[in-house]
């Protein structure tokens, strides 16, 4: 084959639609996996990013043949792919058209096109290196999906098939980083909270001192907490993503099973998007989210859903058959993940206590709806990690440090319960951290203390990567010590 017929065959309009949307692709897929990791994402990225930069390359470079003279004409295809990469790697940043910057895109194509036109066939070759390294990206992170073992979901006895002695509604209100009364007016925090803890004592809520999350993230905790069973970060997978985490939270777990078992009607409400993004099958009997108003390209913070008017239809339905609700709040939240977003640690912590107040607000509209509508419930606040006030962004927690402040900055978590007739049984004793708070709400609602005897260790875990060997490390013991122990595996 000659060079000239190479030449050729690169500037054809098919392989030049390949090229501007190759790399597109495979970056998205290598960075979000598993926010998108279901077959009719794959579909869409294949029609989106390949299929149709070719049907509009081709149509364009005929449609040019005959309009435009032949200097003109060898500019359509140089301009399209430039536009169309730059602007398929926007969206892949962004996850939406950003008026700005796309403008900014199309005079940066125009200019490429008129200045840089006699290199457009080292354009095209450079984007295929790029969509190779892309490849060398995503080949590990889909390995690891494809020898991904389930053998951490396989409890130690027979809880699976427990059988309730009693039958409240059970709610489980998850607020995100909202950290523990206890730690709230110390460390880095130093906030009064006290009119919001006074509000949840005096409507009979137990408050638990001292609790921990085991994980650093709403999926890599929640799948924790719904399993009942540590997975020690699948070994490093994602500093906040799990493998298969929204399939365990939404499709199929252990305590979702169990109350299924035991013929609850279950629901899910959620203010964002965020846990149902790759679409997972709806383990849930309701939800308050249609999978049909979730786009292709989304982070889950799209558009906010209302939570208060579904809460009180589905409280309403049903009332002769026991129900099991996860509500998701998504506030106070935390500091900002990465370096390149944060306003500085003051800034932030200031941030979150306005976000604290809009949290306490949300939690007592919840609160208030269920005491009028189900005041005998079981209702149970837990949220899934801390705050991380005190840091400038997420990110530094792969930072080893021994300072326990910034530790239960991010691990330490609020739980407050309130028992149906008030009356708190005495294995609440051992809440300690998230893993095993299910385990033991089972235990009392099976009045089987057998379930107690397979207790997860309650320690917290964190992946770090900069001064101490990469590796997972226990970071907080079972007895609430900073400590700083590589997990091996055992």
């Amino acid at each position: 084959m000659g060079l000239n017929s190479i030449k050729a065959k690169i500037t054809h309009p098919v392989i030049v639609a390949i090229a501007a949307g190759m790399y597109p692709v495979l970056f998205y897929y290598s960075n979000n996996f598993s926010l998108i990791n279901s077959w009719k994402h794959l579909g869409f990225f294949i029609v989106m990013f390949l299929i149709s930069p070719i049907i509009i390359f081709t149509v364009a470079n005929r449609i040019a043949k005959h309009i435009f003279f032949n200097k003109w004409r060898s500019y359509i295809l140089p301009f399209l792919n430039v536009f169309t990469f730059l602007f398929f790697l926007e969206l892949c940043l962004y996850a939406r058209i950003q008026i700005g910057i796309t403008i900014g895109i199309t005079i940066i194509a125009l200019l490429v096109t008129i200045f840089l036109s006699r290199h457009y066939k080292k354009i095209i070759v450079f984007q295929f290196l790029l969509a190779i390294i892309g490849v060398f990206t995503l080949v590990p992170t889909i390995s690891k999906q494809l020898n991904y073992s389930k053998d951490w979901m396989i409890q130690p006895d027979e809880i699976e098939k427990a059988v309730f002695k009693k039958r409240p509604n059970v709610y489980f209100i998850q607020p995100d980083g909202y950290v523990n009364f206890s730690e709230i007016g110390k460390g880095y925090y130093e906030i009064d909270n006290n009119a919001f803890k006074q509000y949840l004592e005096q409507n009979d809520f137990k408050i638990y001192d001292d609790i921990r999350s085991n994980y650093n993230s709403t999926l890599v905790s929640n799948t924790s907490i719904f399993m009942m069973k540590h997975h020690y970060l699948n070994s490093g997978f994602n500093f906040t993503e799990t493998i298969d985490g929204r399939e365990i939270i939404i499709s199929k777990n252990t305590v979702l099973d169990i109350f299924k078992k035991n013929n609850y009607k279950t629901h899910f409400l959620a203010e964002w998007s965020y846990l149902l993004t790759n679409y997972p099958n709806m383990g849930y009997d309701e939800c308050n989210i249609d999978y049909g108003d979730i786009s292709y390209l989304n982070t889950g913070f799209t558009e906010e859903q209302e939570l208060l008017t579904p809460l009180k239809k589905y409280i309403e339905e049903d009332i002769e058959r026991s129900k099991f609700f996860f509500i998701e709040i998504f506030k106070p939240g935390h500091v900002p993940a990465l370096k390149v977003e944060t306003k500085g640690a003051k800034i932030e912590r200031e941030i979150w206590i306005k976000d604290l107040k809009i949290a306490n607000k949300k939690l007592r509209d919840v609160i208030d709806i269920i005491k009028e509508g189900d005041p005998n419930a079981l209702v149970m606040i837990m949220a899934d990690h801390g705050g991380y006030v005190g840091m400038d962004y997420m990110m530094q927690m792969r930072i080893k440090t021994d300072d326990r402040n910034i530790l239960y900055s991010i691990f330490s978590v609020n739980l407050a319960i309130k028992w149906p007739d008030n009356e708190a049984p005495k294995i609440d004793k051992n809440f300690r951290s998230s893993v095993n708070v299910f385990r033991i709400l089972f235990s009392y609602l099976t009045e089987n203390e057998e379930y107690l005897n397979h207790l997860q260790e309650d320690a917290s875990f964190l992946i770090i990567n900069k001064e101490a060997p990469k590796g997972i490390y226990k970071c907080i013991d079972e007895n609430g010590n900073v400590i700083f122990k590589k997990y091996n595996g055992n």
